[in-house]
Formats: structure tokens, C-alpha cells, sequence
């Protein structure tokens, strides 16, 4: 194990520690921790707060960010698969269909006000949402005009072959975004032995 992952597993059992802790803990010097404590902070996983003491300098403990504790394994997976299955033994595939369609009108309302500018802004704006919501998103504009707009990662992969509805409404949040309807899916991780999930995607003509 990287001493920067041993620094966030012994935040992650003890909560917060200062880098004096971390360093006998470690049996590394003080400076070597703190080499490390930069780059997690700028990576957003660790955050310190300041400890006042009676006499001379104040300290800092040193603890995780949601983001830093995110970083370790989760089975969120799996508790979505089992939910669904649950949910569609119960009361029916159309049940299933309306929990992903209740989705995709929720990730509109938060995401309509980015929406902004040019058709070329609006693009990039959604690529940006679909990065940080962990998709890898390349895309680029054809001499034709169109996008070829590219997700290297797809977060629900595992769901969406169990349910392709998912890749369905993902396809009409794209449309309702962007405000066209044509885009075109030509390759999908989830379908097809395909590395990306691929769109072409043109402006409304009007």
C-alpha cells in the first residue's frame, strides 16, 4: 500500500489525527507527511482544522472529505441491482421503467440552468456535467457541424445491461438538454463489446 492511501486508511479508522500522529504512525518524518498532506488537500480528500492550544503555535488535525472517504471501495452496485430486482418482483417491470424516467426528469431540473449560450456551449456544458459525474467525456465538432460527443466510462455500466432503459433515458436527457432531437446513439458499453458510448449529436434546424 502507497503511503498516501496508508494516510487515508488510518483517517478513515481514526477519524482525524495531526501530522506529529501520522508520522510516528507511518515511522516516516514529519516533512515526508506533509509532502503528502499537500497533494491530498489539493486533490480535495483531506481537509485540516485548526486546534488552539493553551501555549505556542496552533495545530492542525487532519481528516476526510466526503470525497476522500468516497474513495474507498463501495457496493453501491450491487445495492442498486438488488433494489431494482426487488422493485420489478414486486410491482412490475413498468414500475422499474418509472423509477428511471423519475431520474432523468430530476437530472433535467438540476442540470437545465447550465444550459446555456450557443448550441456549441451547450454541448461542452453537458460534457463538463457528464465528466464530473464521472463518464470521461470527449467530444468534437465535425466539419459537418455535428458532435461526435464521447463517454469513455459509464459509472451505471453494470445496471444499464440489466436495464437498458437506463441507456434509453439517458439518450432523451441528451435530447431535452441540448434541445434536438437528433442524436444519434452509435455505440453503447452496456449493448455491444464497444469501449465508449458514442453520439452524434446535431442542432435543432429551425
Amino acid at each position: 500500500m502507497s503511503t498516501r492511501q496508508l494516510i487515508l486508511t488510518i483517517l478513515k479508522r481514526t477519524e482525524a489525527q495531526t501530522v506529529a500522529n501520522l508520522a510516528v504512525d507511518l515511522g516516516i518524518t514529519e516533512m515526508a507527511v506533509r509532502r503528502h498532506i499537500k497533494e491530498l488537500e489539493k486533490e480535495e480528500l483531506i481537509i485540516s482544522n485548526q486546534i488552539r492550544q493553551a501555549m505556542g503555535r496552533p495545530t492542525y488535525k487532519y481528516s476526510l472529505t466526503e470525497k476522500g472517504k468516497e474513495s474507498f471501495p463501495r457496493n453501491y452496485v450491487d445495492l442498486s441491482l438488488t433494489i431494482l430486482k426487488d422493485i420489478e418482483q414486486i410491482s412490475g417491470q413498468e414500475l422499474v421503467s418509472q423509477v428511471f424516467s423519475k431520474r432523468k426528469d430530476r437530472l433535467f431540473e438540476k442540470y437545465n440552468d447550465d444550459m446555456q449560450g450557443t448550441f456549441a456551449e451547450r454541448v461542452e456544458a453537458l460534457a463538463k456535467i457528464q465528466s464530473e459525474n464521472g463518464y470521461m467525456v470527449e467530444y468534437e465538432q465535425k466539419e459537418d457541424g455535428s458532435f461526435e460527443f464521447t463517454e469513455y466510462n459509464c459509472p451505471i455500466a453494470q445496471v444499464a445491461k440489466e436495464y437498458p432503459i437506463a441507456c434509453q433515458c439517458e439518450h432523451e436527457l441528451f435530447k431535452r438538454l441540448l434541445k434536438t432531437e437528433d442524436i444519434e446513439r452509435q455505440s453503447c458499453m452496456a449493448k455491444e463489446d464497444s469501449n465508449a458510448c458514442v453520439y452524434k449529436i446535431k442542432k435543432k434546424i429551425t
